[in-house]
Parts: structure tokens; sequence; C-alpha cells
């Protein structure tokens, strides 16, 4: 296999798995709420048990919002000066919002990561 067929292999799975499908068929969901998984993909029967995400997508999740909301912070900060008040009614919800919609399609994500580099196929 040459290395544009892998990487092309990555790009379908992780695109797959950020879908929130399986990383295998992309047929099927592997949640089967907001952040628990299925046992197996119902379309390919991919066990979804060994792609254990664990905490990796909270800390990309963290990551990501908190370098989006510091800079708008900042930004905001040293070209308005609002009170404080202003800033915490609008980063605050930015932040919920961020954190809990990026956070399934990361574990999605991080899920077909785990797949691309453990199967046997």
């Amino acid at each position: 296999m040459s290395s544009l067929e892998g990487s092309s292999r990555w790009t379908t799975a992780l695109a797959r798995g950020w879908c929130r499908k399986c990383p295998r068929c992309g047929q099927a969901s592997m949640f089967k709420g907001y952040l628990s998984i299925g046992d197996q993909c119902a379309a390919c029967a991919l066990p979804f048990e060994p792609l254990r995400a664990d905490d990796a997508p909270a800390y990309f999740t963290i990551a990501i919002v908190g370098h989006v909301i510091v800079t708008g912070l900042l930004m905001l900060e040293s070209y308005v000066h609002p009170p404080t008040w202003v800033q915490l009614a609008i980063w605050l919800p930015v932040t919920v919002i961020l954190t809990l919609g990026l956070l399934p399609f990361l574990k999605g994500a991080v899920m077909a990561a785990i797949y691309c580099t453990h199967k046997t196929e």
C-alpha cells in the first residue's frame, strides 16, 4: 500500500468518524446517545468497544475551545473595553455551546483515528 492510499484511508475514516458514523463502512452511527457508543456497527458489525477514546476528546475540545475563547476575549477587551459583565455574558454561553457542540464530533474522530491505527484488515 502506498502512502497516498494510507493517507486517503485515514482521511476517509476521520471524516466518517467526525460525522459520527462507522469508520469502516460509514453507514451506521457509532453513537446510541449524545456520547454513548453502540456495541457494534449495525451495517458491518465492527465492534466499537476496542475503539475507546477515553479522555482524548475532552482534551482536544478544551484545547480548541480555549484557544477560540481566549483569543476572542482578548481581542474584544483590547479593541472595545467592555465591562466585565458583558464579557461574561458573551463568553460563558459561547464556551458552553462550543464545548458541547464539538465534543461528540471529536469523540467520533478520535475513535476513527484509533480504528486506523489498530485495524487488522
